[in-house]
């Protein structure tokens, strides 16, 4: 029973590997779920306050998902109108599969720069800024996923 355990925890981190980068996956939580059933496991015996720390982490990851990108649209020089353009784009690109999720907070904040009154270069430039936040949200939730397999391998071992 703990093999077949660890075979699912170990493919819900793999998926997790996956939902980093494919839209509408949620890929943090689902490797985070596959902590979760290796600790179900008499192998595998982590702390709460790992779990915890853990838990802590995936949902400040999720949150920052779509925090990440508005803020760098602000950071290379965006608007309000700006911001809560790339917001509106990162919603609403969920519905055009990869492409959507990162073209859309830059659509989204190129149109809002230009509804504020911007220039088409300072426009696209804050757009830019989106697309880098979307980037950096993608690491990050990458890291997270890789030091959670590398966690339970350092476990089993």
């Amino acid at each position: 029973m703990d093999i077949a355990l660890l075979i699912i925890a170990f493919l819900l981190m793999l998926i997790g590997i996956i939902g980093c980068i494919v839209p509408g996956l949620p890929g943090t939580p689902i490797a985070y779920v596959g902590l979760w059933i290796a600790q179900a496991t008499e192998k595998i015996d982590f702390s709460w306050q790992f779990m915890l720390i853990w838990g802590i982490v995936v949902v400040v990851i999720s949150i920052l998902d779509y925090i990440v990108p508005a803020w760098g649209t602000k950071h290379y020089g965006g608007t309000r109108l700006g911001v809560w353009g790339s917001t509106i784009g990162v919603f609403v690109g969920l519905f055009f599969g990869a492409a959507g999720v990162i073209l859309g907070p830059l659509v989204g904040a190129i149109l809002g720069e230009l509804m504020a009154g911007k220039q088409l270069n300072e426009a696209i430039k804050a757009g830019w800024g989106s697309f880098i936040g979307i980037l950096l949200g993608t690491v990050l939730k990458l890291i997270a996923c890789g030091l959670m397999i590398v966690d339970l391998i350092q476990a089993i071992w």
